[in-house]
């Protein structure tokens, strides 16, 4: 890492507890580190109920679009009030949740994802967006479990991987 640069940190936001958890932690290691903060809410228009699960009409792609827009505008709000500060960068995306992240992560010096229930602590496997960000993301990733905001797991990379 260079040190004539501004350090940037990658943080996945999707709604739910563990990510605005995520993102505090996120925010408060911006802060110490006087870094740059992205925050990222990523929607999947391909992403769909199974159709034996319709209830009722699926929204359309810009509803979608929207409520993904409205989510991260809330969670931004909530960890920042009216006004995000200067070094944060909010990015609606659309994609593959996984894959957009991976890319973010390619120019960043940390990735922080949050989830509900550690896998580490339960014996299980981390959701799929974890598991992808741990294997293929370009920087060191921290993994903020939901009531641990304090207590995040960081896994580094292999230098060979981080590029």
């Amino acid at each position: 890492m260079r040190k004539d640069r501004q350090q940037n940190i990658v943080v996945g936001v999707s709604g739910s507890p563990a990510s605005r958890a995520a993102l505090s932690w996120a925010a408060d290691e911006a802060r110490s580190r006087r870094a740059s903060l992205r925050v990222v809410r990523v929607w999947d228009p391909a992403r769909h109920a199974a159709s034996y699960a319709r209830v009722g009409a699926l929204p359309t792609r810009d509803e979608e679009r929207a409520t993904a827009c409205g989510g991260l505008a809330a969670a931004v709000q909530a960890e920042f009030g009216a006004v995000a500060p200067g070094n944060v960068i909010v990015e609606l995306a659309e994609g593959v949740p996984e894959r957009v992240l991976v890319d973010r992560s390619a120019g960043a010096d940390l990735l922080v994802l949050g989830v509900t229930t550690p896998a580490w602590s339960s014996g299980r496997s981390p959701g799929p967006v974890v598991r992808a960000c741990l294997a293929r993301s370009r920087c060191p990733v921290a993994v903020i479990a939901t009531g641990q905001p304090s207590q995040p797991t960081v896994r580094m990379l292999a230098e060979s991987a981080v590029r």
